[in-house]
Protein backbone atom coordinates (compact mmCIF):
# COMPACT_ATOMS: atom_id res chain seq x y z
CA UNK A 1 0.00 0.00 0.00
CA UNK A 2 2.71 2.45 0.88
CA UNK A 3 4.43 1.75 -2.68
CA UNK A 4 1.16 2.53 -4.10
CA UNK A 5 0.43 5.60 -2.57
CA UNK A 6 4.27 6.50 -3.12
CA UNK A 7 4.19 6.54 -7.18
CA UNK A 8 1.62 8.50 -7.77
CA UNK A 9 3.39 11.44 -5.74
CA UNK A 10 6.31 10.58 -7.88
CA UNK A 11 4.62 10.54 -11.39
CA UNK A 12 3.03 14.29 -10.08
CA UNK A 13 6.34 15.68 -9.30
CA UNK A 14 7.79 13.90 -12.45
CA UNK A 15 5.38 16.13 -14.95
CA UNK A 16 5.59 19.40 -12.42
CA UNK A 17 9.36 19.00 -13.40
CA UNK A 18 8.62 18.59 -16.74
CA UNK A 19 5.77 21.72 -17.54
CA UNK A 20 8.20 23.91 -15.73
CA UNK A 21 11.11 22.89 -17.57
CA UNK A 22 9.00 23.03 -20.85
CA UNK A 23 7.94 26.92 -19.90
CA UNK A 24 11.58 27.62 -19.46
CA UNK A 25 12.50 26.53 -22.74
CA UNK A 26 9.40 28.32 -24.11
CA UNK A 27 10.50 31.61 -22.61
CA UNK A 28 14.03 30.97 -24.01
CA UNK A 29 12.76 30.29 -27.34
CA UNK A 30 10.61 33.52 -27.46
CA UNK A 31 13.56 35.86 -25.75
CA UNK A 32 16.16 34.28 -28.29
CA UNK A 33 13.24 34.99 -30.85
CA UNK A 34 13.09 38.75 -29.84
CA UNK A 35 16.85 39.14 -29.69
CA UNK A 36 17.65 37.79 -33.03
CA UNK A 37 15.19 40.26 -34.44
CA UNK A 38 16.56 42.95 -32.65
CA UNK A 39 19.77 42.17 -33.68
CA UNK A 40 18.98 41.86 -37.77
CA UNK A 41 17.49 45.54 -37.18
CA UNK A 42 19.98 46.74 -35.92
CA UNK A 43 22.66 45.02 -38.04
CA UNK A 44 20.16 46.41 -41.21
CA UNK A 45 20.58 50.37 -39.34
CA UNK A 46 24.10 49.32 -39.04
CA UNK A 47 25.17 49.00 -42.72
CA UNK A 48 22.98 51.58 -43.87
CA UNK A 49 24.84 54.07 -41.41
CA UNK A 50 28.21 52.70 -42.44
CA UNK A 51 27.07 52.98 -46.15
CA UNK A 52 26.13 56.88 -45.28
CA UNK A 53 29.48 56.98 -44.22
CA UNK A 54 30.76 55.93 -46.85
CA UNK A 55 29.26 58.00 -49.33
CA UNK A 56 29.66 60.97 -46.83
CA UNK A 57 25.72 61.55 -47.27
CA UNK A 58 25.08 60.69 -43.82
CA UNK A 59 23.88 64.32 -42.65
CA UNK A 60 21.88 64.79 -46.20
CA UNK A 61 18.42 65.02 -47.33
CA UNK A 62 17.90 61.80 -48.65
CA UNK A 63 16.77 63.40 -52.23
CA UNK A 64 20.11 64.92 -52.55
CA UNK A 65 22.20 61.72 -53.06
CA UNK A 66 18.89 59.44 -55.14
CA UNK A 67 19.85 56.02 -56.35
CA UNK A 68 20.92 57.37 -59.69
CA UNK A 69 23.97 59.31 -58.81
CA UNK A 70 27.66 57.97 -58.29
CA UNK A 71 28.87 60.39 -55.85
CA UNK A 72 32.46 59.32 -56.99
CA UNK A 73 31.33 60.23 -60.57
CA UNK A 74 30.55 63.44 -59.77
CA UNK A 75 33.35 64.21 -57.58
CA UNK A 76 35.75 63.46 -60.74
CA UNK A 77 33.28 64.85 -62.97
CA UNK A 78 33.08 68.57 -61.09
CA UNK A 79 37.07 68.51 -60.54
CA UNK A 80 37.61 67.30 -64.65
CA UNK A 81 35.59 70.39 -65.16
CA UNK A 82 37.79 72.72 -63.12
CA UNK A 83 40.97 71.34 -64.68
CA UNK A 84 40.02 72.44 -67.99
CA UNK A 85 39.08 75.88 -66.91
CA UNK A 86 41.84 76.47 -65.67
CA UNK A 87 43.53 75.62 -69.48
CA UNK A 88 41.85 78.82 -70.17
CA UNK A 89 42.22 81.11 -67.52
CA UNK A 90 44.66 81.29 -66.65
CA UNK A 91 46.40 79.27 -68.65
CA UNK A 92 45.77 79.79 -72.61
CA UNK A 93 45.60 83.11 -71.37
CA UNK A 94 48.97 83.15 -69.82
CA UNK A 95 50.64 81.21 -72.67
CA UNK A 96 48.85 83.98 -75.66
CA UNK A 97 50.23 87.03 -73.33
CA UNK A 98 53.33 85.95 -73.40
CA UNK A 99 53.59 85.02 -76.80
CA UNK A 100 52.29 87.92 -77.86
CA UNK A 101 54.34 91.80 -78.15
CA UNK A 102 54.72 93.57 -75.13
CA UNK A 103 52.66 96.27 -75.89
CA UNK A 104 49.46 93.52 -76.56
CA UNK A 105 49.45 91.77 -73.56
CA UNK A 106 46.64 93.22 -71.90
CA UNK A 107 44.65 92.78 -74.90
CA UNK A 108 45.46 89.06 -75.73
CA UNK A 109 45.22 88.05 -72.01
CA UNK A 110 41.67 90.37 -71.71
CA UNK A 111 40.07 88.30 -75.10
CA UNK A 112 40.66 85.33 -73.51
CA UNK A 113 39.23 86.60 -70.35
CA UNK A 114 35.73 88.28 -72.10
CA UNK A 115 35.80 84.64 -74.16
CA UNK A 116 35.63 82.60 -70.99
CA UNK A 117 32.56 84.74 -69.20
CA UNK A 118 30.69 85.23 -72.51
CA UNK A 119 30.25 81.69 -73.38
CA UNK A 120 29.31 80.53 -70.28
CA UNK A 121 26.19 83.35 -70.14
CA UNK A 122 25.28 82.37 -73.72
CA UNK A 123 25.71 78.74 -72.78
CA UNK A 124 23.32 78.99 -69.81
CA UNK A 125 20.61 81.06 -71.97
CA UNK A 126 20.77 78.70 -75.45
CA UNK A 127 23.87 77.00 -75.96
CA UNK A 128 23.81 74.11 -73.61
CA UNK A 129 20.50 72.99 -74.81
CA UNK A 130 21.06 73.53 -78.60
CA UNK A 131 24.14 70.91 -78.53
CA UNK A 132 23.02 68.65 -75.76
CA UNK A 133 18.97 68.80 -75.31
CA UNK A 134 16.77 66.13 -75.34
CA UNK A 135 15.23 65.34 -77.23
CA UNK A 136 15.96 67.51 -81.12
CA UNK A 137 14.44 70.18 -82.07
CA UNK A 138 15.91 68.99 -85.83
CA UNK A 139 16.38 65.99 -86.90
CA UNK A 140 15.87 64.27 -90.95
CA UNK A 141 14.83 60.47 -91.13
CA UNK A 142 16.14 60.41 -87.00
CA UNK A 143 19.56 61.49 -87.63
CA UNK A 144 19.64 64.26 -84.79
CA UNK A 145 21.09 67.89 -86.18
CA UNK A 146 20.33 70.37 -83.69
CA UNK A 147 18.56 70.72 -79.79
CA UNK A 148 16.23 73.32 -78.80
CA UNK A 149 17.71 76.45 -78.19
CA UNK A 150 16.55 76.63 -74.88
CA UNK A 151 17.75 78.12 -71.10
CA UNK A 152 19.01 75.63 -68.77
CA UNK A 153 18.87 77.45 -65.46
CA UNK A 154 15.58 76.17 -63.84
CA UNK A 155 16.11 74.36 -60.53
CA UNK A 156 14.29 70.61 -61.30
CA UNK A 157 16.20 70.32 -64.64
CA UNK A 158 19.79 71.28 -62.98
CA UNK A 159 18.91 68.77 -60.49
CA UNK A 160 17.82 65.70 -62.36
CA UNK A 161 20.08 63.34 -63.78
CA UNK A 162 21.88 63.54 -66.77
CA UNK A 163 20.05 62.88 -69.98
CA UNK A 164 21.45 64.40 -72.94
CA UNK A 165 21.29 64.29 -77.01
CA UNK A 166 18.34 62.49 -79.95
CA UNK A 167 18.27 59.11 -78.43
CA UNK A 168 18.36 60.40 -74.46
CA UNK A 169 22.07 59.25 -73.35
CA UNK A 170 21.83 59.18 -69.38
CA UNK A 171 24.86 59.19 -67.37
CA UNK A 172 24.56 58.96 -63.12
CA UNK A 173 25.64 62.53 -62.42
CA UNK A 174 23.25 65.64 -62.24
CA UNK A 175 22.39 67.21 -65.45
CA UNK A 176 24.27 70.89 -63.38
CA UNK A 177 27.54 68.86 -63.03
CA UNK A 178 27.03 67.61 -66.70
CA UNK A 179 26.32 71.67 -68.16
CA UNK A 180 29.38 73.01 -66.32
CA UNK A 181 31.67 70.02 -67.76
CA UNK A 182 30.63 70.76 -71.50
CA UNK A 183 30.58 74.59 -70.43
CA UNK A 184 34.14 75.01 -70.18
CA UNK A 185 34.85 72.94 -73.41
CA UNK A 186 32.63 74.87 -75.22
CA UNK A 187 34.42 78.14 -73.52
CA UNK A 188 38.02 76.98 -74.45
CA UNK A 189 37.07 76.94 -78.57
CA UNK A 190 36.66 80.80 -78.93
CA UNK A 191 39.70 80.99 -76.56
CA UNK A 192 42.07 79.14 -78.60
CA UNK A 193 40.72 80.74 -82.15
CA UNK A 194 41.78 84.11 -80.58
CA UNK A 195 45.35 83.10 -81.44
CA UNK A 196 44.89 83.58 -85.13
CA UNK A 197 43.06 87.06 -84.99
CA UNK A 198 45.78 88.50 -82.17
CA UNK A 199 47.24 92.28 -81.91
CA UNK A 200 44.82 93.63 -84.81
CA UNK A 201 41.33 93.01 -84.09
CA UNK A 202 38.54 95.43 -82.92
CA UNK A 203 37.88 93.93 -79.31
CA UNK A 204 34.04 95.30 -79.65
CA UNK A 205 34.13 93.82 -82.72
CA UNK A 206 35.15 90.43 -80.56
CA UNK A 207 32.54 90.96 -78.06
CA UNK A 208 29.66 90.69 -80.46
CA UNK A 209 31.72 87.48 -82.42
CA UNK A 210 31.93 84.89 -79.63
CA UNK A 211 28.53 85.07 -78.29
CA UNK A 212 26.78 84.16 -81.93
CA UNK A 213 29.89 81.79 -83.03
CA UNK A 214 29.64 79.50 -79.81
CA UNK A 215 26.11 79.34 -80.47
CA UNK A 216 26.19 79.02 -84.13
CA UNK A 217 28.92 76.95 -85.18
CA UNK A 218 29.97 74.95 -81.38
CA UNK A 219 26.64 73.98 -80.68
CA UNK A 220 25.46 71.84 -83.82
CA UNK A 221 28.84 69.88 -83.99
CA UNK A 222 28.82 69.19 -80.49
CA UNK A 223 25.64 67.69 -81.39
CA UNK A 224 26.94 66.03 -84.13
CA UNK A 225 29.55 64.92 -82.63
CA UNK A 226 29.17 64.61 -78.97
CA UNK A 227 25.85 64.26 -78.18
CA UNK A 228 24.77 61.61 -80.80
CA UNK A 229 23.83 63.18 -83.71
CA UNK A 230 23.49 62.73 -87.26
CA UNK A 231 27.40 62.40 -87.51
CA UNK A 232 27.71 59.81 -84.36
CA UNK A 233 24.24 58.35 -85.83
CA UNK A 234 26.72 57.52 -89.19
CA UNK A 235 29.78 56.21 -86.64
CA UNK A 236 32.05 59.13 -86.53
CA UNK A 237 33.22 59.49 -83.10
CA UNK A 238 35.73 62.14 -81.35
CA UNK A 239 36.47 61.17 -77.95
CA UNK A 240 36.68 64.40 -76.02
CA UNK A 241 36.96 67.18 -78.84
CA UNK A 242 39.38 66.58 -81.60
CA UNK A 243 36.65 67.88 -84.39
CA UNK A 244 34.35 69.70 -81.75
CA UNK A 245 37.12 71.99 -80.31
CA UNK A 246 40.03 71.88 -82.23
CA UNK A 247 39.12 71.48 -85.68
CA UNK A 248 36.71 74.10 -85.23
CA UNK A 249 39.14 76.83 -83.32
CA UNK A 250 41.71 75.84 -85.94
CA UNK A 251 39.79 76.59 -88.98
CA UNK A 252 37.69 79.29 -87.26
CA UNK A 253 41.13 80.99 -86.52
CA UNK A 254 41.93 80.65 -90.50
CA UNK A 255 38.48 81.97 -91.93
CA UNK A 256 38.20 84.81 -88.95
CA UNK A 257 42.25 85.75 -90.22
CA UNK A 258 41.49 85.89 -93.29
CA UNK A 259 37.67 88.05 -92.87
CA UNK A 260 39.95 90.63 -90.58
CA UNK A 261 42.97 91.02 -92.30
CA UNK A 262 46.97 91.11 -91.64
CA UNK A 263 48.50 92.89 -88.73
CA UNK A 264 50.79 96.36 -89.58
CA UNK A 265 53.27 95.27 -92.07
CA UNK A 266 56.03 95.62 -89.40
CA UNK A 267 54.21 93.87 -86.43
CA UNK A 268 53.33 89.87 -89.08
CA UNK A 269 56.51 88.43 -87.49
CA UNK A 270 55.81 86.04 -83.86
CA UNK A 271 57.83 88.11 -80.91
CA UNK A 272 57.08 86.02 -77.58
CA UNK A 273 57.79 88.61 -74.93
CA UNK A 274 57.97 86.55 -71.84
CA UNK A 275 58.99 83.06 -71.85
CA UNK A 276 58.15 82.62 -67.93
CA UNK A 277 54.24 83.19 -69.03
CA UNK A 278 54.81 81.10 -72.00
CA UNK A 279 55.72 78.09 -69.91
CA UNK A 280 53.62 78.69 -66.93
CA UNK A 281 50.55 78.99 -69.25
CA UNK A 282 51.58 75.73 -71.11
CA UNK A 283 52.33 73.50 -67.74
CA UNK A 284 48.45 74.85 -66.99
CA UNK A 285 47.18 73.32 -70.35
CA UNK A 286 49.08 70.24 -70.16
CA UNK A 287 48.32 69.24 -67.03
CA UNK A 288 44.44 70.71 -67.29
CA UNK A 289 44.32 68.49 -69.80
CA UNK A 290 43.72 65.11 -68.01
CA UNK A 291 40.50 66.97 -66.75
CA UNK A 292 40.06 67.34 -70.63
CA UNK A 293 40.36 63.54 -71.70
CA UNK A 294 40.13 62.13 -68.07
CA UNK A 295 36.29 63.07 -68.01
CA UNK A 296 34.85 62.62 -71.16
CA UNK A 297 33.70 58.90 -70.30
CA UNK A 298 31.55 61.17 -67.60
CA UNK A 299 32.96 59.01 -64.61
CA UNK A 300 35.51 57.67 -62.76
CA UNK A 301 36.10 54.61 -65.08
CA UNK A 302 39.10 52.28 -66.70
CA UNK A 303 38.58 54.14 -69.74
CA UNK A 304 39.27 57.99 -67.95
CA UNK A 305 42.23 56.42 -66.18
CA UNK A 306 43.32 55.03 -70.03
CA UNK A 307 42.57 58.33 -71.35
CA UNK A 308 45.07 60.16 -68.94
CA UNK A 309 47.95 58.28 -69.72
CA UNK A 310 47.85 58.42 -73.07
CA UNK A 311 46.97 61.97 -72.75
CA UNK A 312 50.53 62.14 -71.42
CA UNK A 313 52.23 59.87 -73.35
CA UNK A 314 51.47 61.44 -77.14
CA UNK A 315 51.96 64.99 -75.16
CA UNK A 316 55.53 64.02 -74.17
CA UNK A 317 56.84 62.23 -77.33
CA UNK A 318 55.01 65.08 -79.39
CA UNK A 319 57.34 68.00 -77.46
CA UNK A 320 60.34 65.63 -78.29
CA UNK A 321 59.36 65.31 -81.52
CA UNK A 322 58.81 69.05 -82.21
CA UNK A 323 62.54 69.94 -81.09
CA UNK A 324 63.98 67.71 -83.16
CA UNK A 325 62.18 68.75 -85.89
CA UNK A 326 63.44 72.56 -84.83
CA UNK A 327 67.11 71.06 -84.58
CA UNK A 328 67.05 69.26 -88.08
CA UNK A 329 65.76 72.37 -89.67
CA UNK A 330 66.56 75.65 -87.15
CA UNK A 331 69.76 73.56 -85.75
CA UNK A 332 68.62 74.44 -82.15
CA UNK A 333 65.64 73.63 -79.86
CA UNK A 334 63.43 76.19 -78.43
CA UNK A 335 61.06 76.63 -75.36
CA UNK A 336 58.29 78.16 -77.66
CA UNK A 337 58.73 74.80 -80.04
CA UNK A 338 58.72 72.71 -77.24
CA UNK A 339 55.58 74.02 -75.84
CA UNK A 340 54.11 74.25 -79.41
CA UNK A 341 55.13 70.35 -79.72
CA UNK A 342 53.12 69.86 -76.10
CA UNK A 343 49.87 71.12 -77.40
CA UNK A 344 50.12 69.14 -80.57
CA UNK A 345 50.32 66.55 -78.85
CA UNK A 346 47.46 67.18 -76.50
CA UNK A 347 45.22 68.19 -79.56
CA UNK A 348 45.92 65.07 -81.59
CA UNK A 349 45.75 62.49 -78.62
CA UNK A 350 42.13 64.47 -78.13
CA UNK A 351 39.86 62.35 -80.72
CA UNK A 352 41.33 58.87 -79.29
CA UNK A 353 42.48 59.03 -75.96
CA UNK A 354 40.08 56.50 -74.62
CA UNK A 355 39.76 54.12 -77.98
CA UNK A 356 43.76 53.15 -78.26
CA UNK A 357 46.54 52.03 -76.31
CA UNK A 358 49.92 53.35 -75.34
CA UNK A 359 52.09 52.08 -78.03
CA UNK A 360 49.64 53.55 -80.33
CA UNK A 361 49.78 56.75 -78.20
CA UNK A 362 53.36 57.19 -78.85
CA UNK A 363 52.73 57.10 -82.39
CA UNK A 364 49.95 59.61 -82.25
CA UNK A 365 52.22 62.03 -80.88
CA UNK A 366 55.12 61.38 -83.08
CA UNK A 367 52.17 62.22 -85.78
CA UNK A 368 51.27 65.54 -84.24
CA UNK A 369 54.85 66.77 -83.49
CA UNK A 370 56.03 66.44 -87.07
CA UNK A 371 52.40 66.87 -89.66
CA UNK A 372 51.73 70.35 -87.57
CA UNK A 373 55.30 71.49 -87.90
CA UNK A 374 55.32 70.73 -91.78
CA UNK A 375 52.08 72.91 -91.57
CA UNK A 376 53.34 75.62 -89.54
CA UNK A 377 56.35 76.36 -91.41
CA UNK A 378 56.29 75.12 -95.14
CA UNK A 379 52.25 74.91 -95.28
CA UNK A 380 50.55 77.99 -93.94
CA UNK A 381 52.98 80.61 -95.14
CA UNK A 382 51.52 79.93 -99.15
CA UNK A 383 48.70 80.57 -97.87
CA UNK A 384 49.24 84.30 -97.32
CA UNK A 385 47.14 84.27 -94.41
CA UNK A 386 47.72 86.06 -91.88
CA UNK A 387 47.82 83.33 -88.75
CA UNK A 388 49.11 85.06 -85.81
CA UNK A 389 49.99 81.97 -83.29
CA UNK A 390 49.70 79.18 -86.31
CA UNK A 391 46.80 77.96 -84.71
CA UNK A 392 45.49 76.71 -87.98
CA UNK A 393 48.41 74.24 -87.80
CA UNK A 394 48.69 73.64 -84.19
CA UNK A 395 44.97 72.96 -83.73
CA UNK A 396 42.88 72.93 -87.07
CA UNK A 397 45.43 70.34 -88.44
CA UNK A 398 46.64 68.53 -85.39
CA UNK A 399 42.75 68.09 -84.73
CA UNK A 400 42.71 66.50 -88.20
CA UNK A 401 45.71 64.16 -87.96
CA UNK A 402 44.37 62.61 -84.57
CA UNK A 403 40.82 62.54 -85.80
CA UNK A 404 42.11 60.33 -88.92
CA UNK A 405 44.55 58.41 -86.83
CA UNK A 406 41.35 57.38 -84.19
CA UNK A 407 39.90 55.67 -87.44
CA UNK A 408 43.40 53.97 -87.70
CA UNK A 409 44.14 52.71 -84.21
CA UNK A 410 40.66 52.45 -82.52
CA UNK A 411 41.62 49.05 -80.46
CA UNK A 412 38.92 46.96 -79.21
CA UNK A 413 40.62 46.03 -76.12
CA UNK A 414 40.28 49.45 -74.90
CA UNK A 415 36.79 50.86 -76.30
CA UNK A 416 35.21 47.91 -74.80
CA UNK A 417 35.43 50.10 -71.43
CA UNK A 418 33.67 52.88 -73.66
CA UNK A 419 32.43 51.85 -76.53
CA UNK A 420 32.01 47.79 -77.51
CA UNK A 421 31.29 48.35 -81.05
CA UNK A 422 34.13 50.44 -81.88
CA UNK A 423 37.25 49.28 -84.06
CA UNK A 424 40.08 50.81 -86.25
CA UNK A 425 41.12 49.99 -89.44
CA UNK A 426 44.04 48.48 -87.66
CA UNK A 427 41.64 46.25 -86.81
CA UNK A 428 39.40 45.40 -89.47
CA UNK A 429 37.24 48.26 -89.79
CA UNK A 430 38.35 50.29 -92.87
CA UNK A 431 34.72 52.45 -92.41
CA UNK A 432 35.84 53.81 -89.39
CA UNK A 433 38.58 55.34 -91.36
CA UNK A 434 35.84 56.66 -94.33
CA UNK A 435 33.81 58.44 -91.69
CA UNK A 436 36.66 60.02 -89.59
CA UNK A 437 37.88 61.51 -92.89
CA UNK A 438 34.06 62.28 -93.61
CA UNK A 439 33.86 64.19 -90.09
CA UNK A 440 36.59 66.15 -90.78
CA UNK A 441 35.78 67.69 -94.32
CA UNK A 442 32.14 68.46 -92.80
CA UNK A 443 33.57 70.19 -89.99
CA UNK A 444 35.97 72.02 -91.59
CA UNK A 445 33.37 73.36 -94.61
CA UNK A 446 30.56 74.35 -92.08
CA UNK A 447 33.12 75.97 -89.45
CA UNK A 448 34.79 77.59 -92.19
CA UNK A 449 31.51 79.10 -93.91
CA UNK A 450 29.55 80.19 -90.55
CA UNK A 451 32.80 82.05 -89.16
CA UNK A 452 33.93 83.30 -92.24
CA UNK A 453 30.26 85.24 -92.67
CA UNK A 454 29.10 85.79 -89.76
CA UNK A 455 32.56 88.00 -89.32
CA UNK A 456 32.13 89.66 -92.84
CA UNK A 457 28.31 90.38 -91.33
CA UNK A 458 29.46 92.09 -87.96
CA UNK A 459 31.69 94.30 -90.35
CA UNK A 460 28.88 95.79 -92.21
CA UNK A 461 28.18 97.11 -88.93
CA UNK A 462 31.73 97.43 -86.74
CA UNK A 463 35.10 97.83 -87.93
CA UNK A 464 36.53 94.38 -87.44
CA UNK A 465 40.15 95.99 -87.08
CA UNK A 466 41.47 97.93 -84.64
CA UNK A 467 42.61 101.46 -85.96
CA UNK A 468 45.99 101.41 -87.23
CA UNK A 469 46.97 104.66 -84.72
CA UNK A 470 45.31 102.33 -81.58
CA UNK A 471 47.48 99.48 -83.31
CA UNK A 472 50.40 101.51 -83.28
CA UNK A 473 50.12 102.10 -79.08
CA UNK A 474 48.49 99.31 -78.54
CA UNK A 475 47.15 97.77 -75.31
CA UNK A 476 46.62 101.78 -73.53
CA UNK A 477 45.12 102.97 -76.53
CA UNK A 478 42.81 99.51 -76.65
CA UNK A 479 42.17 99.81 -72.85
CA UNK A 480 43.88 102.34 -70.94
CA UNK A 481 46.44 100.37 -69.45
CA UNK A 482 49.71 98.36 -69.80
CA UNK A 483 51.00 95.50 -68.98
CA UNK A 484 54.33 97.01 -67.67
CA UNK A 485 54.79 100.08 -66.57
CA UNK A 486 57.96 100.93 -68.69
CA UNK A 487 55.28 100.98 -71.22
CA UNK A 488 53.91 104.03 -70.56
CA UNK A 489 57.61 105.93 -70.71
CA UNK A 490 56.96 105.20 -75.36
CA UNK A 491 53.70 106.42 -75.66
CA UNK A 492 53.58 109.98 -77.78
CA UNK A 493 52.47 112.91 -75.78
CA UNK A 494 49.02 113.05 -78.05
CA UNK A 495 48.14 109.98 -76.72
CA UNK A 496 48.99 110.64 -72.90
CA UNK A 497 46.87 114.39 -73.45
CA UNK A 498 43.94 112.94 -75.20
CA UNK A 499 43.64 110.23 -72.54
CA UNK A 500 43.56 113.18 -69.60
CA UNK A 501 41.07 114.73 -71.75
CA UNK A 502 38.62 111.82 -71.90
CA UNK A 503 39.09 110.90 -68.01
CA UNK A 504 38.10 115.01 -67.30
CA UNK A 505 35.14 114.69 -70.02
CA UNK A 506 33.79 111.47 -68.35
CA UNK A 507 34.13 112.79 -64.82
CA UNK A 508 32.46 116.14 -65.59
CA UNK A 509 29.61 113.63 -67.10
CA UNK A 510 29.38 111.92 -64.14
CA UNK A 511 29.19 114.71 -61.68
CA UNK A 512 28.96 118.26 -63.28
CA UNK A 513 27.92 120.22 -60.40
CA UNK A 514 31.30 119.19 -58.41
CA UNK A 515 33.30 119.98 -61.71
CA UNK A 516 31.40 123.20 -61.67
CA UNK A 517 32.27 123.87 -57.80
CA UNK A 518 35.69 122.87 -58.44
Amino acid sequence: MEIQKTFPQNNLIKLLIILISFSIILLSLHSFGQTSSNTTAEIQSLNQSILALENHTADYPSAAVPSWLDTGSNAWMLTAATFVGLQSVPGVALYYAGLSKKKYAVNSALMVFYAFAAVLVVWMIAGYNAGFGHPALLSINGYGILGYPLPAWLGHYEASQTVFGPTGTPVDIPTSTYIFFQFVFAAITPVLLAGGVLERMNFKAWMIFVPFWSLLVYSPVAYWLFAGGWLNQLGAVDFSGGYVIHVDAGVGALAAALAIGPRLASERKLEAHSLPLVLAGAGLIWLGWDGFNGGDPGGATIDAAIAVLNTNIATAVSAITWMLMDMAFFKKPTLVGATSGAITGLVAITPAAGYVNGWEAMLIGIASGSIPWLSLYKFEPRLKVDDTLGVFSTHGIAGIVGGLLTGVFADPNVTQYVDPTLKGALYGNLYQLGIQAAAAAVVFVYDFAITFGLLKLIGLFIPLQAPPDTLAIGDYAMHGEVAYSELLATLPESQIKKEEIREEAQEEKEDPDEKKSK
